[in-house]
């Protein structure tokens, strides 16, 4: 929880959520059908600035890998090698390029029919795929599906590669909201906007995640906001 206290005894209390209808701190006002405040007297104000910036995603991430079950442990590893090898070769074929493939997980442990009986072995190996021509997401997760039974897909989004881009944006126009609050309550007030004393941003500005929908018998990714917050303090003359 962030406090900012004015100079005047004002307090703001940001908990990291905006509520629509929130009003600013402001310190040393006017009062309705009064005089404005001294020329010499201190006095600030405090507003949150919201902007968004609406986000089309452009990549997809696969989630996907192979189990194998066999009687003997080496047997195990070396199938799910095997197996893997096929799909990484299906994910080539598919457009993926070979950069954009990574191996995340490689597992292998014994199955029992009642400890400590061993009844065989299962091999487990992930890989994560970046799919970066969203018009070839359906054949990668066709290819997925090709590579055999022992082939699994684990997990399918859409994400933006341009985020750091749309973070400015989305910046940009939450400290310009935040602005022209503050010229607005200065206004009532009698006064200028002066100096930034505060400036903070709420949240991790991660952006955001997209579901896969279906379109026409299609995979498609939908429309997202990246939403930046930001919490600022002014100084009133």
């Amino acid at each position: 929880m962030t406090v900012l206290v004015t100079k005047v005894g004002a307090v703001l209390v940001a908990a990291g959520i905006v509520f629509a209808g929130a009003g600013p701190a402001l310190a040393a006002p006017r009062p309705p059908g009064g005089e404005a405040p001294a020329a010499g007297e201190a006095a600030e104000v405090g507003v949150a600035g919201r902007g968004s910036v609406r986000a089309v995603p452009d990549v997809m991430r696969l989630g996907v890998g192979v189990e194998v079950r066999r009687d003997k442990a080496g047997e195990a590893f070396a199938a799910a090698r095997a197996a893997a090898a096929r799909l990484t070769d299906a994910l080539l074929a598919a457009g993926v390029a070979k950069e954009d493939l990574r191996t995340n997980d490689l597992s292998l442990g014994a199955e029992y029919e009642k400890y400590p009986r061993v009844v065989g072995y299962r091999a487990t190996q992930g890989v994560e795929a970046l799919v970066r021509d969203l018009s070839r997401a359906d054949a990668a997760v066709d290819a997925v599906a090709a590579a055999g039974e022992e082939a699994r897909l684990t997990g399918v989004t859409f994400e933006i590669s341009r985020s750091q881009a749309l973070l400015r944006s989305a910046r940009e126009a939450a400290y310009r909201n935040a602005l022209a609050k503050a010229r607005q309550y200065a206004a009532l007030t009698g006064r200028r906007v002066g100096r930034v004393l505060k400036l903070e941003e709420e949240g991790d500005g991660a952006p955001p995640r997209f579901a896969m929908v279906a379109e026409k018998g299609a995979l498609s990714p939908g429309q997202g906001t990246v939403t930046i917050v930001v919490r600022a303090l002014y100084e009133l003359v």
